[in-house]
């Protein structure tokens, strides 16, 4: 499953009702004292951080006090404003998300973060959970549950998306991949051939040939190709 060998029960508590949210009065989430959800939105695409903003201009309960387009600046914007919220992406240059978020909540724990990503992949978002998310939204589904989710991690819930929930399930029992296999997986994506992957890790090659045979195993592959399409969709290894 991954260099993370985290099980699904480690994340199911973490999924909230969302119908429930969605209909839960404001004032249960935040009182009138206690002014609007102070929201940092980290992306380091435009349009993406515009959505954001749209969707939380014409909420009473919310303000937008910080924007970010990696993690870097994110950390900064932080430190800067304090936020009650951060939407965090996680693929973005110079520093990526999930270290701005393990940085994030090593200098301040109460820190609250939600992903917002494109992949679903289920050891990609185990790694964000355990760096210090409380929640994992998939940015397809932002219009639908973005709102509800910044509500129930500021009352302190957690909450993951259904599609990552079902991902988690199904992989929970998945022997992990070892570091050794990983780094030997990631050298298949770029299109080395076993010989050149021996070379490059100063292995036998039929040491490599072995990890490749257990590798399609883990993974439930049919090929080289089509193990390296496995882990970039489950976040085993990045783009």
């Amino acid at each position: 499953m991954g260099s993370c060998d985290a099980r699904v029960c480690e994340a199911h508590p973490w999924q909230a009702d969302r119908e429930a949210r969605e209909k839960e009065p404001l004032g249960r989430v935040m009182s009138s004292e206690s002014g609007p959800i102070r929201i940092l939105s980290v992306d380091d695409h435009p349009l993406i951080r515009q959505g954001v903003t749209g969707l939380i201009a014409v909420q009473a309960d919310m303000k937008l006090i910080a924007e970010a387009g990696n993690g870097r600046e994110a950390i900064e914007q932080f430190r800067l404003h304090r936020p009650d919220i951060t939407l965090m992406d996680l693929q973005m240059p110079q520093m990526s998300g999930l270290d701005a978020i393990s940085a994030i909540r090593g200098e301040f724990p109460e820190a609250r973060i939600i992903v917002l990503t494109t992949y679903a992949g289920d050891v990609q978002a185990l790694r964000a959970l355990r760096a210090g998310a409380q929640a994992y939204l998939l940015k397809d589904t932002l219009h639908k549950e973005l709102l509800g989710t910044i509500r129930a991690v500021h009352a302190g819930k957690k909450s993951l998306s259904p599609e990552v929930s079902y991902q988690l399930a199904e992989h929970a029992t998945d022997e992990a991949l070892t570091a050794a296999e990983v780094r030997v997986l990631r050298l298949i994506s770029e299109g080395h051939a076993n010989k050149e992957i021996a070379a490059q890790l100063a292995l036998s090659e039929d040491t490599v040939k072995g990890q490749v045979r257990s590798i399609l195993a883990k993974l439930g592959a049919k090929d080289r190709t089509h193990a390296a399409m496995l882990a970039f969709r489950r976040g085993i290894i990045e783009f």
